[in-house]
């Protein structure tokens, strides 16, 4: 196997010494597991050191690889501009690795780079390792607002690219943990902040890998982490193989997650293949939920289906209940992938004769239409998570004061910019993040003259 270590790390600035100037002795802990794993590069003699970055250009739907024959930069906005870097990139890695993850239709590539300069969660770890190891190319990948299983996916293309070209490599998961947990910190604290941490210690000092499937987007999000999705990445290059890992430190004085672990492949181990293991077990939970599922639903799912496979718009089935046809009502259909949204298209007042042609209407703009997503292609049918909300007629309310953001949905309103958000959605905890999620949608200011009303609605899974 050409993936011959890799290494779980962080990347603040101020554990440079010419960026802290003192201030790092607090984090020594830190300092001396970061020069541990220098030294262990350095033994391994790598061709080319690969660093998935949280702060190198990130894209919603795709996996940014710098492109080019290199790269420079150096800690100028930290205070510390003669602090400098030269890279080199390894092409031939890189041309390998785009032209994989475009044969598995994994969306990932150099095209849109932004900025050519090297990014502090790239040039963190490079001041350790180049102040021992001054050999060997690099490669540079930021992460992306793709699901989980897409970033493992990537780091198993990074594994067959490595393969393929013969390069020793050695793969970088440059990524602080929480940032909430300390009061006095930047961030301030917040209760998932250390749950965080202490959950991806134990689960990456195991290399426990399949566990970092477990970790849910809006538990994440509390936590504000940033490094999550490049320890994935990092995980998946050494998916099927037994390995040795190695908790080095892990500190939090500052009110920021710093860990270190190691981790080394030992042969092929089968019952490692976590990628595969968590898609069947998430094909499996979509299957039995289907099953289950109502009318509303299965009538949104039909119609879909229809759609992208046959380019067909169903007609209103003859099977359904009377109170689809009889009733008028808005409805959104909301699409999920792999736990991240996929589309969702609605009405908020009833625009057809019954709630069945809406569900219709509205499953095929959820599936096809929605600007922030592109169209669903017909291999992603079997991993959709379906729901339809059927909404009840809007009131007009005073304040915020008359909302319940479990119960009730709320629409902003200011002149013909209106906004609206479902009730009881993950990750949106108080009426406050409603209201001002839902003027997002809407583009309307804070300082733009508004109104609100709410909405109660049926959900039906």
């Amino acid at each position: 196997m050409s993936i011959v270590a890799a290494f779980m790390v962080p990347h603040p600035p101020m554990i440079v010494p010419a960026v802290g100037r003192g201030s790092e002795a607090q984090v020594s802990d830190t300092i001396k597991a970061y020069e541990q794993v220098a030294s262990e590069i350095t033994e391994l003699r790598p061709d080319t050191i690969v660093i998935t970055s949280p702060h190198s250009i990130m894209y919603a739907d795709y996996f940014h690889i710098s492109p080019g024959s290199s790269a420079s930069g150096s800690f100028l906005r930290f205070g510390a501009a003669e602090v400098k870097f030269k890279e080199t990139y390894d092409t031939s890695l890189i041309a390998e690795i785009c032209r994989l993850a475009d044969e598995q239709g994994l969306s990932a590539g150099t095209m849109g780079e932004r900025d050519k300069s090297l990014d502090h969660g790239t040039m963190v770890p490079l001041w350790f390792i180049r102040n021992r190891y001054k050999e060997g190319k690099i490669v540079r990948i930021g992460l992306s607002g793709l699901p989980l299983e897409d970033h493992y996916k990537l780091g198993m293309i990074i594994r067959d690219a490595a393969d393929n070209t013969g390069t020793r490599t050695v793969i970088v998961g440059s990524g602080d943990l929480s940032h909430k947990l300390q009061e006095y910190g930047p961030y301030g604290f917040a209760s998932e902040g250390p749950v965080y941490d202490e959950r991806i210690m134990d689960v990456c000092g195991r290399a426990a890998f399949d566990e970092l499937f477990d970790f849910d987007e809006s538990f994440c999000d509390k936590a504000a982490e940033c490094g999550h999705r490049s320890f994935v990445i990092m995980a998946g290059t050494l998916d099927g193989k037994s390995v040795r890992a190695t908790k080095l430190s892990h500190e939090d004085v500052t009110g920021v997650g710093y860990g270190i672990c190691t981790f080394y492949p030992e042969g092929d181990d089968p019952n490692r293949c976590f990628l595969d293991k968590h898609l069947r077990k998430v094909q499996d939970e979509l299957a039995a939920k289907q099953l289950e599922s109502d009318d509303y639903v299965r009538l949104a799912r039909r119609t879909i289906e229809s759609y992208i496979l046959r380019n067909e718009k169903i007609s209103i089935p003859d099977d359904i209940p009377e109170e689809m046809l009889s009733q008028k009502a808005g409805a959104f259909v909301s699409i999920h992938k792999h736990g991240s949204l996929r589309g969702c298209i609605g009405t908020i007042l009833p625009t057809t004769s019954c709630v069945a042609q809406e569900i219709i209407n509205n499953a095929i703009s959820a599936s096809t239409r929605d600007p922030r997503f592109s169209p669903i292609r017909a291999d992603e049918l079997k991993w959709l998570d379906i729901n339809v909300d059927v909404l009840g007629e809007p009131e007009d309310i005073d304040s915020e004061d008359e909302l319940d953001v479990k119960r009730y949905g709320v629409i902003v309103t200011s002149g013909h910019r209106r906004g609206l958000l479902l009730p009881d959605l993950d990750g949106v905890d108080t009426v406050s993040q409603q209201v001002e999620i839902a003027m997002q949608k809407g583009g309307i200011r804070k300082t733009d003259r508004y109104t609100l009303q709410r909405f109660e609605v049926i959900r039906h899974y």
